[in-house]
């Protein structure tokens, strides 16, 4: 009997193909996510579960079926997912590493520029019909090009991030964890600690994964230190930033801008965020590339074939903890 997967959202036909090779595949079709009460009713019967970084893995979702081997996580990230109940379980937790690195980053210097040059506003003022020619003072914008970076955490985004700067002469201050030597060596970066980035950086980007240490990481007390000409982005986690103060600098002007790609309490956004013109949204593009995608599903799916043919999972998550 073949077994049995459920795909919690549709992904690319590439990854559904290869599972549908060796095992019978349900897709939530629906235009949506699945609420945890219906996670929890289709994950019966199932040997391997392909899931969303929406999804709350739990005991109480992988107790609902006890034969389910593997929750494989479309997504690098997985603070979604409970690693500790599944060690207990004996179930393997796996996300999908190293893919998705380039887009993110370049995700996050999308935002950089978008906000620092202030391309949504630009285009919102052509929509108006208000463009009646050039002005020597029409929406001026932050220079690039020479000024300082700083990255909250070096993983393999921040560092894809990080190289990228080179391009535009930029001075790169990191911090993280550890120091990174190799990464230093590449790009000239200098490892300074959390408070002295926040007092000297331009532009602070954010690539910290989301932990018990990191939630809030940025707030009042972090936004008093920043210059009140710096630019926040945020393509990692959405509770690294405290939204109500970043609301709060951004209208008293501590900070001139922000780019912002994930929140706090996703899908849902801080309302008064929506109103103002000193910070661009996205709604959490940062893999949001065809090639991108495809890759996620094709090693998703490998995961599963792995784990339900017996073999650890390429990405175990309980091995593999570096984002």
């Amino acid at each position: 009997m073949r077994k049995k997967v459920l795909v919690t959202r549709r992904i690319p036909n590439q990854g559904l193909a290869k599972l549908r090779k060796y095992f019978d595949v349900e897709v939530n079709e629906l235009d949506r996510g699945l609420s945890h009460d219906e996670l929890k009713e289709k994950v019966k019967g199932k040997d391997g579960v392909i899931c969303l970084l929406s999804d709350k893995i739990n005991g109480e979702i992988m107790d609902s079926e006890p034969n389910v081997k593997i929750f494989a996580n479309y997504a690098v990230g997985y603070n979604n997912m409970d690693v500790e109940a599944a060690i207990k379980r004996k179930v393997y937790l796996s996300n999908t590493p190293g893919v998705l690195t380039s887009a993110t980053a370049d995700m996050a210097w999308s935002l950089l520029f978008a906000v620092a040059r202030r391309v949504v506003e630009g285009d919102k003022y052509i929509r108006a019909g208000k463009f009646d020619g050039w002005s020597p003072t029409l929406l001026l914008g932050r220079e690039i090009s020479g000024k300082t970076l700083g990255i909250i955490g070096a993983g393999r985004i921040g560092r894809a991030f990080a190289k990228r700067a080179a391009a535009f002469d930029m001075k790169v201050l990191y911090y993280s964890r550890s120091k990174k030597e190799e990464f230093e060596k590449k790009t000239g970066a200098e490892y300074v600690d959390f408070d002295e980035l926040l007092r000297k950086s331009d532009y602070i980007s954010v690539h910290t994964p989301l932990t018990t240490e990191t939630i809030h990481m940025i707030s009042d007390k972090e936004f008093d230190i920043m210059k009140d000409t710096c630019i926040l982005i945020n393509t990692s986690r959405g509770p690294v930033v405290d939204e109500k103060t970043l609301v709060k600098a951004l209208k008293e002007k501590k900070i001139w801008g922000a780019g912002l790609d994930v929140y706090e309490n996703e899908p849902e956004v801080e309302e008064e965020l929506k109103y103002l013109d000193n910070v661009v949204l996205c709604p959490h593009l940062g893999s949001a590339t065809d090639e991108t995608r495809i890759s996620m599903a094709v090693m998703a799916a490998d995961n599963i074939i792995s784990a339900l043919n017996g073999k650890e999972p390429p990405n175990n998550i309980a091995l593999y903890m570096d984002v």
